[in-house]
């Protein structure tokens, strides 16, 4: 703790009252949170009684790798370091008899989740338009992250909403029934567990005797209710915000939540962080005076010692593909003049549309890059394939899996038995997988579908005691080879490559599920177990993580939160893109200035800005006017590239640049 600064230290010493830690861009939050774990077992708090919780996978592992390197193992045994959404899993798994739910609970993505409100809509809920669904889906959201229950929705829905909150009664009935939950079930259903049972809440206050929390200026009402009960009256909780990096409201996040923390508790101490160990100060100037222009409840001011550093540069283009062209060309130069790597760079922007033009420049150019946000492992229909068997046989209940794999591959099961099935097993408010041994579907199929869907089930019945008595991944293996899944993907693929490379997909994935059960501590788990922690995964990693290597970064400004660059390039610096129509019409302007903020505090040594006079919009040609965001800077410290002449030797310099990095292509 001696490289601490005096109010890094004040945070981590201070246990004996609820803390608020105000932590700005690059002041150290992580590593104060883990001196923090490291200090609370010093001082004889057992480390199982301790939990930080925070948002991503990657922040809980970067989290835990940094205890493991201040405690020993016996020192940290029995520490959680999660997700608040595994948390969530973990204490419905623990509870699941009180909440009414057998062991194996299904977690349902957004897949799933749309595939059941479709078939909810298309069987009974004719008020419901199908088309909709995504905006049913994203509103039954936003209630269960207000915690808003079903039946408040309903009893409070006016004309706009009565459809939705009708269909969020029968989602959420047939969830129960599906012993399933989604994604914002894992906090809403603990925490009404834990108002509901005080019993049940303090055996996990006695669990979990000091919380802390990371990201807390994300928070939405239900985690800070799950927050506020974990913690008790007494308050044993550390939460690190900044309310100026608070981006997410369209997910429910509550910045709020930072300034509902005094009212709630009296005894609250607030320590700010402000000396910033990332960028050069006129950067830090330059993003003070930005978010200067929002309302704040604290005030804080970001400063660093290192260098005061170039003005930042504003780059203006006639359209995006000269936009475009530029700034490709600006890497290449800046690269060959002061050498570096290709990682050194990010281009970032309000949205992923803006990414195609750069992604062909910096091609042509033969300059790698990575594009943050690709296509996911589990997003693969051959890896959704095979975990939808495994959930089936987890859990029977689980109707996604059921209807996803009933013919994948063809087991002439058609739509239309499907459709009778689903009917049937909607009246009787049992599962699909359940219905079809029942007698009374026998009234309404013809014998042969009713033999044809009992014989997948006893062979599904069959598989899952197999898998449970003999070798688990022996049986998935011979699954593999009984259903002919290679040649129905042979079958189904454009070309012999791309069936190649399904195939491959699924036995990295069995082979990744067998080091998942090898890892585990406490003995092996169940395949229920594993293929939970799989699921929860799949929806927290939707954008897998990969690493760039020596490649420019090509990202949204909301994926580089919580990132840093030597330089960055914040392109699109345009009203109507940044800050956004959507939220100039909603009067959401805040919001946009700290995604801004974001922006310009992830470089370190030199950040760009850049805009267009015209700009390419739904195919045709419109006038831009740049951002209201660039008047709010110092004007002493930018400085307008293309405003002036280049020097003659500054084009001669690129001119070499580009030479030499044609030479390297030909090479």
């Amino acid at each position: 703790m001696a490289k601490l600064n005096p109010q890094q230290l004040a945070a981590v010493k201070t246990i004996d009252r609820p803390l608020l830690v105000l932590a700005g861009a690059g002041s150290g939050k992580t590593r104060v949170i883990t001196e923090k774990i490291a200090y609370l077992v010093q001082q004889g708090t057992s480390a199982r009684n301790i939990a930080a919780v925070t948002f991503t996978n990657k922040a809980a592992r970067e989290m835990k790798e940094r205890v493991a390197r201040l405690l020993d193992d016996s020192q940290s045994k029995g520490l959680r370091v999660s997700t608040f959404h595994s948390l969530g899993l973990d204490i419905l798994r623990k509870e699941h008899k009180t909440l009414g739910y057998k062991s194996a609970i299904t977690l349902f993505d957004e897949q799933d989740k749309l595939s059941l409100l479709r078939s909810l809509i298309n069987h009974g809920l004719k008020d419901c338009d199908i088309d909709a669904v995504e905006s049913y889906n994203r509103q039954i959201g936003q209630w269960k992250n207000a915690f808003v229950t079903p039946e408040q929705a309903l009893s409070n829905a006016d004309h706009e909403t009565l459809a939705a909150a009708r269909l969020y009664v029968d989602f959420n009935r047939s969830l129960k029934a599906y012993n399933a939950v989604d994604f914002d079930d894992l906090i809403l259903l603990p925490v009404l567990l834990f108002q509901q049972h005080p019993e049940i809440l303090e055996k996990w206050q006695n669990r979990i005797r000091y919380l802390l929390v990371d990201e807390y200026q994300d928070t939405n009402i239900t985690q800070y209710q799950l927050v506020r009960l974990l913690a008790g009256n007494l308050g044993r909780f550390t939460v690190v915000g900044d309310d100026d990096q608070s981006i997410y409201a369209w997910r429910g996040a509550q910045p709020e939540n930072l300034s509902q923390l005094q009212k709630d508790y009296g005894r609250l101490q607030v320590i700010k962080l402000e000396q910033n160990y990332r960028s050069a100060g006129r950067i830090l100037k330059v993003a003070n005076q930005l978010i200067a222009n929002n309302p704040h409840t604290f005030d804080k001011k970001l400063w660093s010692n290192l260098g005061f550093g170039e003005p930042l540069r504003v780059l203006s283009h006639k359209n995006d593909i000269t936009e475009a062209k530029q700034i490709v060309s600006e890497i290449i130069h800046h690269k060959f003049r002061h050498g570096g790597s290709y990682a050194d760079y990010a281009i970032l922007y309000r949205g992923n549309h803006q990414s195609r033009l750069f992604e062909r420049g910096l091609r042509e150019n033969n300059v790698p890059y990575f594009i943050s946000g690709s296509t996911s492992f589990f997003a693969y229909s051959e890896i959704k394939d095979i975990l939808a068997y495994l959930r089936l046989f987890v859990n029977h209940e689980d109707d996604a899996a059921f209807l996803r794999i009933i013919n994948t591959p063809r087991r002439e099961i058609g739509p239309s038995t499907l459709e009778t099935l689903g009917d049937y097993a909607n009246q009787r408010h049992v599962s699909l997988f359940a219905a079809c041994s029942e007698f009374g579907l026998q009234q309404r199929l013809a014998e042969k579908a009713v033999q044809r869907l009992q014989r997948f089930c006893h062979w599904v019945s069959d598989t899952a005691e197999r898998i449970e008595r003999e070798d688990t991944f022996a049986v998935i293996d011979e699954v593999i080879q009984q259903i002919n899944y290679e040649q129905w993907l042979q079958e189904n693929s454009k070309t012999p490559a791309s069936a190649e490379r399904k195939i491959s997909n699924v036995y990295e994935l069995i082979d990744w599920l067998k080091r998942i059960a090898g890892n585990e501590q406490g003995g092996e788990k169940s395949l229920a177990e594993i293929i939970s922690k799989v699921l929860l995964m799949d929806i927290l990693e939707r954008n897998q993580e990969q690493e760039a290597g020596d490649q420019v970064s090509l990202m949204t400004l909301h994926a580089s939160k919580g990132l840093e660059f030597p330089h960055v390039f914040l392109i699109g610096m345009e009203e109507n893109l940044l800050p956004h129509q959507n939220s100039i019409e909603t009067d959401n302007i805040e919001e946009e200035r700290r995604l801004a903020y974001v922006g310009i505090t992830r470089a370190q040594k030199s950040c760009t800005f850049s805009y267009c006079t015209h700009r390419k919009r739904y195919g045709e040609m419109t006038e831009c006017e740049p951002s209201r965001f660039l008047n709010e800077l110092p004007e002493g410290d930018l400085e307008w590239a293309n405003k002036k002449q280049l020097d003659p030797e500054v084009v001669k310099e690129r001119g070499k640049a580009s030479l030499a990095h044609l030479k390297n292509m030909l090479a």
